[in-house]
């Protein structure tokens, strides 16, 4: 499959799911609230490290419909930028978190292989969106995201994980799901550490397992 038949197939598939939560989440809406408790007890533990993140501007890559900016990082940061692809869902994110909101940031609708950094972030969160680029972009993204980091920045990455040491394409979605030494490999490909992880509890059996990385610049 060509580079642009994979990005172009993923963008049909978007475009044809309805900016709700169940389809956000592929028919897993049930599950919202456990991934959301999940992210808010690592990203703690984060914020309990010695040399902590700021919390002035979170970035929230394959915002969505803005679930995790609405449920996690605005409990968190004084401002949240969005950064979605998909039309229908960024104008549901509007909606959803309030065009009035004051912690409501810039919202960019473009692809992440696409996406060029221009402000620097205390926190860029990743969330089921990565098996969307391909492992050259995926590496160039995480490595334009390392140099737009503020001081103690970090990169938290959440994502299934496939359970054998073989990459899974999906031909619905226009997705690949990644081992872990791959995802590993990728880190280090982007000069980036993982500083923390944690695998997701109380999802469905029937669900690959779902890792929580946090990633720092490895100087």
């Amino acid at each position: 499959m060509t580079e642009t038949t994979f990005y172009k197939k993923a963008a049909k598939y978007w475009a044809n799911v309805p900016a709700t939560i169940d389809g956000v989440l592929g028919g897993f809406g049930h599950i919202t609230d456990i991934d959301i408790e999940g992210s808010k007890k690592f990203f703690n533990y984060i914020l309990s490290l010695e040399q902590p993140p700021k919390t002035n501007l979170a970035l929230d890559c394959g915002a969505g419909i803005g679930r995790v900016s609405k449920n996690l990082l605005m409990h968190y940061f004084v401002k949240v930028d969005l950064v979605e692809q998909d039309e229908k869902f960024i104008n549901t994110a509007k909606q959803l978190l309030g065009e009035n909101n004051a912690k409501l940031g810039t919202l960019y609708q473009i692809g992440l292989q696409h996406l060029k950094l221009q402000k620097k972030y205390d926190v860029i969160w990743c969330q089921w969106v990565l098996g969307h680029l391909n492992d050259y972009d995926l590496i160039t993204f995480l490595e334009r995201c390392n140099q737009a980091l503020t001081e103690y920045g970090v990169i938290i990455v959440k994502e299934n994980i496939a359970p054998t040491d073989e990459m899974e394409y999906d031909d619905e979605d226009s997705s690949v799901t990644r081992p872990y030494k791959l995802m590993e490999k990728i880190f280090e490909d982007a000069n980036l550490r993982v500083i923390a992880s944690e695998i997701q509890s109380g999802f469905p059996d029937d669900i690959y397992p779902v890792h929580m990385f946090a990633l720092a610049p490895d100087s």
